[in-house]
């Protein structure tokens, strides 16, 4: 909770350092009218603006030669255009959204993993490319900079004049400190299972000087915009765009946005401070906006042709593709639409399209078109939000407001610019329909706090383009109920608090209400009448835990395999594998990933064998082993020999004592269950244990109805006794509630289980199931995943928890054949959050779960 509470700060501390920036540019900019500062972007020379585009393209080439020494470090190799093509795409998105390991590195994992990477050598890229290629970059050119260049901006009273120096040293000092522990430390860092070396020497050499070529070649994108009379050298302008840079980053703003350019503003020695704002937003057009464009239409060609089938549907295969990055893309353009028609009407209309629209137009239709165009655009920036959580009611939403965009905009002011906007990004929104398949509510998921501070970001600069655009309209109370042709100012006020409204109504609905949670499939409950016949002629007697009656069930087309799972917190837990026909397998693995998916839950496939490991691997989940299974193999089994002696004198042993063994069948169980039950409440009484459940049978008596019993009697009285588990073909034979009285003899459950393998050889069946021994037969070499070295470690010593070993040693003794079984998670962070929710499932908390 304090890790959620501090990301809603910074949100608001980055909003707040955003807001203050607007201040500033307002500022610096109150000589200048918004007309004026159209026309001074027209007028930009020509030869600046290819000389800008020259100096980014080549920036961007730079780029890709980050991504090329990563490779070097990762020790992987692919071809050079690939690297190129990737890391265009992934720079042109970050650059403009921040949030980087959302959007640089959601592309880098979609095109890598095309190339033929494995997630641990993406990771391992990403991290030395927003790692060590961008810290150690910055530091480098910092230093250098500040260190040998002076600087002669004019700095603000409240910073030192020997801040630049300072910032030279410090940023020197860790860049020396790095290159001395990339000479002197020999050993690999480890984190979990993960395990990096640091870069050599050379090749953090060769990176410093990329990143300095880089640097200089983004400054200079911006330098030969400047008006000529900027009066600064390029080394002297280089400090300053680097401590603008800084701003941004610290900032927190997506981009740098309005920080970047606000102390720019205030740092440039100018005679025309508007001059200097069109370079900077010619800046951000060249540098920015059209690498954006340009990656998206790659990006869009590039899934397209991935996933070619016939020209004729290619469009709608394209909203198919890319689950990781094509939703966020959906998002991100959304929210652009929703600021073409924010910042529209903050803008003052065209006069001669006002003339020619009021001759067959009422002015209240022009006036409410003004305020409703503006009110959506709102909510699409709202909407991208459900967009990019793929939410079904948000794209139906969207579309909407896309159509009600066109009209409005047409209606407003005849903006036939935005009105054609808006139709191309409904089309892409029709073309990527399939992407959008959840069904959960739409406000059921809280926005993100980098979401929140995007919205605000939206909010605060149309305000500020307002301001900026009606500054000469002295402010009256009367504005706001004063109509008219020519009256933008007080259309723009109306417009304003509309969104604002919408906004603050959508919050406040959000914070009162409570996230929705709706799963999907068939409830817990009665079963399911297809259950019965596909259990009974399963080989797997780990089927029978169907008929517990505390899970759910989803089945193929044909109802001739299902999946039995349970829902704990977000994630969604398949208890083994699907049960029923193995040609159904594959199709209902992904019927159930999809399934997750709609309802924004984790898939999660509990004690799988791993004979349908394939199946798992290709959901893109990771296996995590969880112990091993141990089968008596029954063909021929006898107690006659050396190996089972112990056993043979324990049988003989009790027989002479006057116990015996034997099966009640499924018609018998009736009338036992009554001594049965007191058996089982004394034994959990004795042993302060309460009942299991989902993966383990407890005593629930419809469920116990439906197996026959082993039972041992002590001269007549039964005192031990355990349900059977038997496969439909003979295969498998197993036991699930295990329960003796406190009068039973000494190993009366090594009786019970030595004559019930010796009664399932002579009935045919090929093997006993003793179980699962969880945390055995893990790997604990320095070497091995993180995850076994710590199975191994919880099997040595947590028998303050579970004897992990004793239950592995008494089953010992029936010399099994040892099975691995498995969990399948989702790839990242949240193991922890599923072992909680599997915890949960089973037995009610980490207590349970624990507990002897």
């Amino acid at each position: 909770m304090p890790k959620k509470i501090l990301s809603y700060i910074g949100s608001f501390v980055g909003l707040g350092m955003f807001i203050i920036a607007m201040v500033v540019l307002h500022g610096q900019l109150k000589a200048w009218h918004y007309h004026e500062l159209i026309r001074t972007i027209g007028h930009l020379p020509p030869a600046a603006l290819l000389a800008a585009l020259g100096f980014s393209a080549l920036n961007y080439m730079i780029l890709s030669v980050y991504e090329l020494l990563g490779f070097r470090y990762v020790g992987h190799r692919l071809p050079w255009y690939r690297v190129v093509f990737t890391s265009f795409i992934s720079y042109a998105f970050s650059n403009n959204v921040g949030f980087y390991t959302i959007s640089g590195s959601a592309v880098r994992f979609r095109l890598y993993s095309q190339f033929g990477l494995s997630a641990i050598e993406i990771t391992k890229l990403i991290l030395f490319v927003n790692g060590a290629a961008f810290w150690l970059g910055l530091c480098a050119i910092n230093s250098i900079v500040f260190l040998l260049v002076p600087f002669s901006g004019p700095l603000p009273p409240v910073i030192p004049a020997a801040s630049p120096h300072i910032i030279g040293v410090v940023f020197g000092s860790i860049l020396v400190t790095v290159l001395i522990a990339a000479a002197l430390r020999k050993k690999s860092i480890r984190f979990r299972q993960w395990e990096f070396e640091l870069p050599s020497v050379p090749l953090l050499s060769a990176l410093i000087l990329t990143a300095c070529l880089d640097w200089l070649l983004c400054a200079g994108a911006l330098y030969v915009l400047l008006p000529a009379h900027a009066g600064i050298s390029f080394p002297a302008f280089t400090a300053v765009f680097l401590l603008a840079m800084l701003a941004g980053l610290v900032s927190h703003v997506p981009g740098g946005l309005g920080v970047f350019e606000s102390t720019m503003l205030l740092l440039l020695p100018h005679e025309s401070s508007g001059a200097v704002f069109t370079a900077l937003l010619a800046f951000r057009a060249i540098y920015y906006l059209l690498p954006l464009g340009a990656a998206s239409g790659l990006l869009g060609s590039f899934e397209l042709l991935q996933h070619r089938k016939k020209i004729t549907d290619a469009l709608y295969g394209f909203g198919r593709l890319g689950t990781g990055v094509i939703p966020y893309f959906y998002a991100a353009l959304t929210f652009i639409g929703g600021l073409v028609l924010l910042f529209s009407g903050a803008t003052p209309a065209r006069h001669h399209r006002l003339n020619l629209l009021i001759e067959f137009l009422p002015l209240p239709m022009l006036e409410l078109s003004h305020f409703m165009a503006s009110v959506f655009g709102t909510g699409l920036i709202l909407l991208a939000w459900g967009l990019y959580r793929r939410l079904d009611a948000a794209w139906h939403a969207t579309l909407l407001l896309f159509l009600g965009g066109i009209v409005f905009s047409l209606l407003k002011g005849l903006d036939y610019e935005e009105a054609v906007i808006m139709t191309v990004l409904g089309a892409l929104l029709v073309a990527g329909r399939s992407n959008f398949y959840r069904t959960t509510a739409l406000t059921g998921d809280r926005f993100s706090p980098g979401w929140l501070l995007m919205v605000g970001m939206a909010l605060v600069s149309t305000f500020w383009l307002g301001m900026f655009s009606y500054k000469h309209v002295q402010y009256a109370n009367e504005l706001w109920w004063k109509f008219g042709l020519h009256n933008n100012a007080p259309r723009f006020m109306r417009a304003m608090v509309g969104s604002m409204a919408t906004v603050f109504t959508v919050a406040m609905y959000q914070f009162f209400r409570p996230a929705l949670h709706r799963p999907s499939g068939t409830a817990p409950g009665p079963l399911p009448a297809a259950v019965r016949p596909i259990v009974e002629a399963s080989p797997s007697t780990t089927a029978w835990l169907a008929f517990l009656g505390d899970k759910r069930f989803l089945f193929d087309d044909k109802e001739s395999a299902f999946i039995m799972y349970g829902i704990e917190g977000r994630s969604w837990i398949a208890m083994g594998d699907p049960v029923g026909n193995p040609a159904a397998f594959s199709a209902l693995v992904w019927k159930f990933r999809e399934l997750c998916d709609r309802s924004n839950g984790r898939p999660v496939f509990y004690e799988v064998s791993s004979d349908n490991l394939p199946l798992y691997l290709d959901l893109g989940l990771t296996l995590l082993k969880v112990g091993e299974e141990g089968r008596v193999p029954l063909a021929g089994f006898t107690l006659e020999g050396g190996a089972r002696k112990s056993l043979r004198h324990t049988l003989h042993r009790l027989e002479q004592d006057g116990c015996s063994f034997a099966i009640v069948t499924r018609e018998q169980s009736e009338e036992n269950l009554p001594v049965l039950k007191t058996i089982s409440d004394a034994w959990l009484e004795k042993h302060r244990a309460r009942e299991k459940r989902f993966s383990l049978g407890y005593f629930n008596e419809p469920y116990l109805r439906e197996t026959p019993f082993a039972v041992v009697r002590d001269r007549e009285k039964i005192v031990a006794f355990a349900n059977i588990w038997a496969s439909a073909d003979g295969g498998e034979l197993s036991v699930d509630l295990m329960r003796f009285s406190e009068s039973a003899p000494k190993n009366s459950m090594d009786f019970l289980f030595g004559n019930l393998m010796l009664w399932g050889s002579r009935n045919g069946y090929s093997r006993f199931n003793l179980g699962m021994a969880p945390f055995s037969g893990f790997e604990s070499h320095s070497l091995a995943p993180f995850w076994n070295r710590l199975g191994a470690l919880l099997y040595r010593h947590g028998d303050n928890f579970y004897n992990f070993q004793g239950l592995r040693r008494y089953k010992e003794k029936f010399d099994p054949v040892w099975q691995p079984r498995y969990l399948a998670v989702p790839p990242g962070f949240s193991l922890p959050l599923i072992i909680k929710d599997i915890s949960g499932l089973i037995s009610g908390g980490l207590k349970g779960v624990f507990a002897k």
